[in-house]
């Protein structure tokens, strides 16, 4: 028996999230490039190769959602959805990228005897208001991601708000060396943002690789309880489930039923999936 939680096909719903998405990524990231070259800051710089990675994190998540039809087809027995997962996926791995380059740079800064900084009001005027759009942007992902049931939407979101703090923490280092003239303080605060990047890229794989690994859903023991407690069921064994709960979970077992009258088999066996579906 299977209970599929999410048979509606949400795939437009979630297009038009992340084509908003993609079309504000490209957005920001020409403008904190702009600003990174023009004062010449490393971490504006780094700050909007990680603007551009959620713009690629969402054009790669428009092409997985086009394939993951929850519908099933005769090669796809239980759909596709899991393409969602594999995209979630591609989005960490941008994550780690831009880490891992944010610390290269850090590294080539100090070499270079850190040169100064060209920053001025205007430029921070500028962070802020990316600041906001970042803000607005990664609640709007998370509220449909959580609406529309979209591991994709959410792993997006996360990333959006792993943009937040590496742009909050680019406004303080060059706040700091606005003021205070210290030249240090931009290269200083690289390490704390690729471990705050590291730390979402984690995140995601923890939270999409059980789903595509088919790790357990629910314990046998109480899918067993369950089904035992429905009268006419005699026995049930070869338990086994997979999915996400609350999202979309396919539980098999075979089940001994007190009936030798198919239709009565069969209804018993409904009886069965509601109960599994109401606990």
């Amino acid at each position: 028996m299977a209970s599929n939680r999410a048979d509606i096909d949400r795939r437009q719903d979630v297009k038009r999230v992340l084509v908003t998405a993609l079309v504000i990524n490209l957005s920001l990231t020409g403008l904190k490039l702009l600003i990174g070259f023009a004062s010449g800051s490393l971490a504006v710089i780094a700050d909007a190769m990680h603007s551009a990675t959620d713009a690629l994190s969402s054009l790669m998540g428009l092409i997985t959602n086009g394939l993951s039809d929850p519908r099933p087809d005769r090669d796809h027995p239980y759909g596709h959805e899991k393409y969602e997962g594999v995209g979630a996926l591609a989005i960490a791995g941008f994550i780690l990228f831009t880490a891992v380059e944010i610390l290269t740079r850090a590294g080539e800064r100090v070499i270079d005897g850190l040169p100064a900084l060209n920053i001025s009001g205007q430029e921070l005027f500028l962070l802020l208001l990316v600041l906001g759009f970042n803000l607005i942007l990664a609640a709007y992902e998370r509220r449909e991601g959580r609406r529309l049931k979209s591991q994709l939407l959410i792993a997006d979101a996360r990333h959006t708000t792993s943009d937040i703090w590496t742009t909050v923490i680019v406004l303080i280092g060059l706040t700091g060396a606005w003021l205070l003239q210290v030249k240090w303080l931009d290269v200083a605060l690289a390490a704390p943002l690729a471990i705050l990047l590291v730390k979402v890229c984690w995140d995601v794989v923890r939270t999409n690789l059980p789903w595509l690994v088919d790790h357990i859903a629910i314990a046998p023991e109480a899918i067993h309880e369950q089904a035992m407690g429905v009268p006419g069921v005699l026995n049930c064994h070869d338990i086994a489930s997979r999915g996400v709960l609350g999202q979309r979970v396919f539980v098999d077992m075979h089940m001994v039923v007190d009936t030798d009258d198919l239709p009565t088999a069969h209804s018993i066996t409904e009886r069965v999936e509601e109960r599994l579906e109401q606990r």
